[in-house]
């Protein structure tokens, strides 16, 4: 009797330390972070006129949970200049999505992502060619945010 309940308490115990986000939890995140994109995108689309024959390289931004996710979006967040006419607002916005997934990556998950090496690439450039990082950066938010649209399911996992 007395090794029934030492069993049950041990795995109560376990239960409540190793719990993963509920299930309703982790759909009210990604339904907040689905919403606060598709904004995001319109935004980019409606205010920032793109110039003709403007193209990327392939970007080596992969979805691997909420780290990864904010540690892209808030390096190019830093890559847009201030001084990019009408792009406060947008720069609110990102920062806003990143703080989102940061306090609930903080909450539910333990890992860091370290910043990708395409983002490092431009911090070297942005010295240089201010206004053509910027924009590329919003381009690459912009990518970067359609992709995760497609890809909700990737903010499940840590």
């Amino acid at each position: 009797m007395d090794y029934t309940v030492a069993l049950l308490l041990s795995l109560l115990q376990l239960l409540s330390v190793g719990t993963a986000p509920l299930p309703v939890e982790v759909e009210e995140m990604k339904s907040q972070v689905k919403w606060r994109a598709e904004q995001l995108v319109v935004r980019l689309d409606r205010d920032f006129q793109i110039p003709a024959g403007l193209t990327l390289s392939p970007s080596a931004n992969e979805l691997d949970g909420p780290s990864s996710i904010v540690a892209v979006l808030e390096g190019y967040n830093s890559l847009i200049s201030d001084t990019l006419s009408g792009v406060s607002q947008v720069k609110f916005e990102i920062s806003s999505l990143t703080g989102y997934l940061n306090q609930w990556r903080q909450t539910h998950c333990s890992e860091q992502r370290p910043q990708p090496l395409l983002l490092k690439e431009l911090q070297l450039l942005q010295e240089l060619f201010v206004h053509t990082v910027s924009i590329e950066a919003l381009l690459r938010v912009k990518e970067f945010l359609i992709l995760l649209l497609k890809n909700l399911n990737h903010l499940e996992t840590c």
